[in-house]
């Protein structure tokens, strides 16, 4: 399967569900939803762990650096049996689909990188990365309803996927290329030609009209999280180059956040994403701090979702409703036992 896999690396909200389209609509690929297969098999104990589970976190990481350390060729043997354990998914994918190469879309698997190469040394990695406030903003917009502070209370987005995808387009253990969002979204012909290049595959212009007629099969379903937005499109567009600018002007708190986390990224890191620090810092200087702001987006089923979650959600380890929240999983819990 190391031959048939292709890998694409990014955080969440970078534009990988776009590429991954692009890709999957190539008529020797296969793109399923995010299968997040991997993520589970770097946490079983000897090289990640779980805080909690219901077994002992503790108790099964120890064995499994015992077990591991008995087997007769260790840690090799160990990544034989997890590499049998996905190859057989992935391979049962590829058989159905009737394409010759597979491609694994899961944003969770930037954070899983080392185990990640170890596991699949031969496969084939596309690494992308888009503007680092135009990620933040897009996972504020798309999840916290515009609430940029609730959004990095519960997962600092770009503290955690900056550096790790950095460090692995630095040291490169693996075959890979590194596309920009905003190139591919400009020129997509010339992006995907070249990644069609480093992959060894040819080139087709349905790539870039991914949700075009006479597809060998569906460019790509929908999976967890997946924006509307690329579904609706077909095709590359340059109308979300702008959106996080947008987003932040004339909102002053939104700004100072800004600087705040990009003050916690290395230079070495947003410059090996493709960003500079001082160009990034240039472009919120000359952000507003009053004026019109952007409109409210129309309030589709979407959004409706995603702000009766927000809503539900602040404060909730503190309130009446968590508590009332909690007595009726205990309940539950008590019912299903």
């Amino acid at each position: 399967m190391q031959d048939r896999l292709l890998f694409l690396i990014g955080s969440p909200r970078s534009g990988s569900t776009l590429l991954a389209r692009m890709i999957g609509a190539h008529p020797s690929i296969y793109a399923p939803p995010e299968p997040h297969l991997v993520t589970p098999l770097a946490h079983l104990g000897y090289y990640e762990s779980v805080e909690r589970a219901p077994y002992d976190p503790i108790i099964t990481r120890e064995a499994a650096k015992a077990l591991v350390a008995a087997l007769p060729g260790g840690e090799a043997d160990y990544l034989d049996a997890l590499r049998a354990c996905s190859d057989t998914i992935y391979s049962r994918l590829l058989e159905a689909s009737g394409a010759e190469l597979l491609l694994d879309k899961t944003p969770a698997y930037a954070l899983v990188l080392d185990f990640l190469a170890k596991l699949y040394p031969r496969a084939r990695y596309v690494v992308l990365t888009r503007h680092p406030l135009a990620v933040w903003s897009s996972y504020v917009d798309s999840f916290f309803d515009g609430d940029f502070e609730a959004a990095h209370a519960h997962n600092p987005l770009l503290e955690r996927y900056v550096p790790a995808v950095a460090r692995f387009l630095r040291e490169r253990p693996v075959s890979l290329v590194h596309v920009r969002y905003e190139d591919l979204v400009r020129e997509p012909a010339e992006e995907l030609s070249r990644v069609c290049n480093e992959l060894s595959i040819a080139f087709h212009e349905r790539m870039i009209e991914y949700g075009g007629e006479g597809l060998a099969r569906p460019a790509a379903a929908r999976g967890l999280g997946d924006p509307i937005t690329v579904a609706r499109e077909k095709r590359p567009t340059t109308r979300s180059l702008a959106k996080w600018a947008e987003a932040l002007a004339g909102h002053p708190g939104r700004i100072d956040q800004s600087r705040r986390i990009l003050g916690a990224l290395d230079d070495a890191d947003l410059e090996t994403w493709g960003y500079r620090r001082a160009e990034i810092a240039a472009e919120l200087d000359a952000l507003p701090l009053d004026g019109p702001r952007k409109p409210a987006p129309r309030l589709d089923r979407y959004r409706f979702e995603r702000r009766l979650l927000v809503l539900l959600r602040r404060n909730i380890h503190h309130n009446a409703f968590g508590r009332l929240v909690r007595r009726v999983r205990n309940v539950c819990d008590v019912l299903l036992r």
